[in-house]
């Protein structure tokens, strides 16, 4: 992936200190100490423009979202489009809950302690779709162990994408990997856009041209377990009198 972004664009970036963090290993198990509290911290690894984590920072000001990506331009736009969604914020600005990070995926677990983090979400990931390049999904078994170990003991992953091949290797990754699903959708907006979840620029573009939207959880963490198996004991509710 190729991006031209505007002349400067670093130091635009180093401008905004508030926002967004350029060194996040140097923040490794010191995340709750750069938002100011123990609120927990959900993280988008590959946010393309932001909209997705932007959003969601608004709309929950109790949890704490890291926005990751390795594209200086994509950071920029990320942080216009915060900006944007918070209202129309000024540089130096800072919104309380939302962090943008630039950083290479790959080495997630130099960003992150041990159970650091509560939800990972993979949004329309690169498909990668040759056979050769299969360890570079980001579903793929090497990425799922490092995802395991910076999630806590109520950690999720919410996988969403366009691509039913990688879909299909996902939810293979998941069950050889011995986790658990749950909420599985081939067509997440067939009855139409899901206004309770918030949608990625992509979604929006596929969404408009009738692209079904692949969606799942993982169930990773051991409290996160219990309590999708005390909801799968409750007995369904009957119409019977």
């Amino acid at each position: 992936m190729r991006l031209r972004g505007r002349k400067g664009i670093r130091q635009s970036l180093e401008r905004q200190p508030d926002l967004i963090v350029l060194d996040p290993a140097s923040l490794k198990g010191q995340w709750s100490r750069h938002f100011g509290n123990s609120n927990p911290i959900h993280v988008e690894l590959g946010m393309g423009k932001g909209r997705f984590i932007s959003e969601l920072s608004r709309r929950n000001p109790g949890i704490n979202y890291i926005g990751v990506d390795m594209y200086d331009e994509l950071l920029r736009r990320a942080a216009e489009k915060a900006r944007l969604c918070h209202g129309g914020l000024e540089e130096g600005q800072r919104i309380p809950n939302l962090a943008l990070a630039l950083f290479n995926i790959e080495h997630v677990l130099d960003m992150f302690e041990a159970e650091e983090i509560e939800r990972v979400y993979l949004n329309f990931s690169d498909p990668w779709p040759k056979k050769r390049h299969a360890r570079r999904r980001l579903t793929h078994a090497n990425f799922l162990q490092k995802y395991s170990r910076i999630l806590n003991n109520s950690g999720e992953i919410h996988f969403k994408t366009d691509s039913r091949d990688l879909f299909e290797f996902s939810l293979n990754s998941f069950a050889d990997s011995g986790l658990r699903m749950r909420s599985i959708s081939l067509d997440l907006h067939q009855e139409g856009l899901r206004e309770d979840m918030v949608q990625t620029e992509y979604e929006l573009k596929f969404f408009e041209k009738g692209m079904p939207i692949y969606r799942c959880e993982v169930v990773i963490g051991a409290d996160a377990l219990r309590v999708h198996e005390a909801a799968l004991a409750e007995p369904e509710e009957t119409n019977e009198s």
